[in-house]
């Protein structure tokens, strides 16, 4: 299922507080998200990182350079609940 993040702030260290649209929140660490690669590894920069915005309309966090991670990650992330089966590999 889908959770459109309706707030977001910002923490140290990589951190961002997460509120969704069904009112539970939490605290995703992207920290190691840049050892993904890719568009990623513009995490490495902290400047970079804290120009987070969020589309709200898609309920979306997104960065410089089209670069988002999926919502659906996101809640999983910071609610510790189960990703959905069409995501799962």
């Amino acid at each position: 299922m889908y959770h459109e993040i309706t707030h977001f702030r910002m923490l140290e260290n990589f951190s961002l507080e997460l509120t969704f649209e069904n009112g539970k929140a939490g605290i995703v660490d992207l920290s190691g998200y840049a050892e993904k690669g890719g568009v990623f590894s513009n995490f490495k920069d902290a400047e970079y990182f804290r120009k987070v915005d969020l589309n709200k309309e898609l309920g979306v966090l997104c960065w410089p350079g089209g670069v988002d991670i999926a919502p659906e990650t996101l809640y999983h992330l910071a609610t510790g609940e189960p990703l959905p089966g069409w995501m799962e590999s």
